[in-house]
């Protein structure tokens, strides 16, 4: 396959899986709920400082994500397509990073392979397109950490100048998290490099420095100045410090949660990754290989030991494996790459007979709302790709696994939406529909107030109506029913 052919299918990938299925479900809580709620109450109360959600400060995040969505939604209105078009268009650009620096350091083959792989990486899939700061954050991480190594192999000092600004505008998306991976991780490398003194002189480059002042500054001023010390403990105490030393809204997990998170986040690639640490002592005598390898390393153990553990944080480090699995594909054979995506559609085929004889009320009402999409196609259409799994496609079956795997998420998400996002949107235009003006929240389902079109509050008084879960509806009268959703009125 030549390269002329090979940008179609990347081309493809990014279009289908990051723009063309923006809108194929409702959005998801909490978070997508809880982003897409605050950019709405912004646009309402043109505050575009401060965060609210459902008429509370939201500390959780800097601002940059919601200015973007803002911009987006007074674009192409208040819909899911907008919330999540910022995060499409900046995978897209993370994307065409990888490819144009791959190509700088080693060649357009391998270029073209890498940014495939992350198109069609399964987590990746999921973030691309969700209403949150992290497919933002990943991009600028990524043009941080480029922009450093290109510093270093060529001395040229854009190239510095550069990553401060890519880290500065990272700050403004998330936070410290985007000054620690480059700094820390950077400074290993050159610590294994013994140039230290190189490393102390880049970080204190004035011209950097004042770059990423007058990127982040004035925006951590302007919140300073409007919600003082609430702001110091919302964000940096409890956002920050606090969701690394103690688990937050229960996310938790032991040392080893992100062993799994990995080998099922990099599917249909986990057969590369693993081939990649095999060859790792051998790998890291290039420079690259061993700069790469430390800022996933880094990010992998630090998460790891972190009281606070989302699926989504390892994802900080994925950008290098992408480029050491474009590498890996010429030294596996090809029968080695699909049993992963095999044992993947095997489980999804399971899946129906799994979750029908969960005892769990909240599973079982899940499935029950989900049971009619266990359909003939289903099972066929994934019967199928497990045929062509095992078929030799040779140089198409990069490209096959790919495609594969973009189907499958976002045809199982589809699903899943019927349980879990759907409900809550339908709950929603229900109550608009019988003219109900206020809904409080029993549960925590941010998506509920952006389609409502209005703040709601959390605590219901006798005789007001509140958003619950089906579980949890004693002391109401049920007004309204779906699923695991329900309206109802306090007794």
């Amino acid at each position: 396959m030549n390269t002329k052919q090979f940008k179609f299918w990347l081309f493809l990938a990014i279009l289908i899986n990051f723009f063309l299925t923006l809108s194929l479900t409702p959005l998801f809580n909490l978070d997508e709920g809880a982003f897409s709620e605050a950019t709405r109450e912004m646009l309402h109360n043109h505050n575009y400082i401060t965060t609210f959600l459902n008429g509370e400060y939201r500390f959780d995040k800097p601002i940059l994500i919601y200015w973007l969505q803002l911009l987006s939604i007074k674009i192409f209105g208040i819909n899911e397509f907008a919330f999540r078009f910022p995060s499409a268009v900046a995978a897209t650009f993370w994307a065409l990073g990888i490819y144009f620096f791959t190509k700088k350091i080693y060649n357009e083959k391998t270029a073209l392979i890498s940014s495939f792989l992350m198109v069609t990486t399964l987590q990746i899939g999921l973030i691309a397109k969700a209403a949150i700061a992290d497919s933002l954050l990943n991009m600028f991480i990524a043009f941080s950490m480029f922009s450093i190594f290109l510093y270093l192999k060529e001395k040229k000092e854009k190239y510095l100048l550069f990553a401060f600004a890519f880290i500065g505008f990272g700050t403004l998306t998330k936070g410290p998290v985007a000054i620690m991976i480059p700094l820390v991780a950077t400074f290993i490398y050159m610590l294994i490099k013994k140039e230290i003194k190189e490393f102390f002189k880049m970080v204190f480059n004035i011209k950097g420095i004042l770059i990423f002042l007058i990127i982040t500054l004035p925006w951590y001023i302007a919140e300073y100045i409007q919600t003082g010390d609430k702001f110091i403990e919302g964000f940096i105490l409890k956002h920050n410090i606090h969701r690394f030393t103690s688990p937050m809204e229960h996310h938790r997990g032991n040392y080893f949660y992100y062993i799994p998170v990995v080998l099922i986040g990099l599917l249909p690639w986990s057969s590369l990754f693993i081939t990649y640490l095999i060859k790792l002592k051998n790998l890291i005598k290039n420079d690259f290989t061993l700069f790469g390898s430390i800022w996933f390393f880094f990010v992998f153990l630090f998460f790891s030991i972190s009281g606070t553990k989302l699926p989504h944080y390892v994802i900080y480090g994925y950008t290098p494996l992408f480029i050491f699995m474009a590498l890996m594909t010429d030294k596996i054979k090809e029968k080695y790459l699909s049993p992963p995506l095999i044992l993947f559609i095997l489980l999804l085929l399971a899946l129906p007979f799994v979750l029908e004889n969960v005892k769990n009320t909240e599973v079982h009402l899940a499935y029950t709302a989900i049971k009619p999409y266990f359909d003939w196609f289903y099972f066929l259409s994934l019967i199928f790709l497990l045929v062509l799994s095992l078929i030799k496609l040779k140089e198409f079956k990069i490209i096959f696994l790919g495609f594969s795997s973009i189907f499958i998420l976002n045809y199982v998400g589809w699903i899943y939406a019927h349980a879990r996002a759907i409900p809550v949107k339908e709950a929603a235009v229900w109550a608009k529909k019988h003219n109900i003006k206020k809904v409080y929240l029993k549960t925590d389902l941010p998506s509920f107030s952006v389609y409502f079109n209005k703040i709601t509050p959390k605590e219901p008084k006798k005789g007001e109506i509140a958003l619950l879960k089906i579980t949890k509806t004693k002391g109401y009268k049920i007004i309204y029913k779906n699923g695991l959703i329900a309206l109802g009125v306090k007794k």
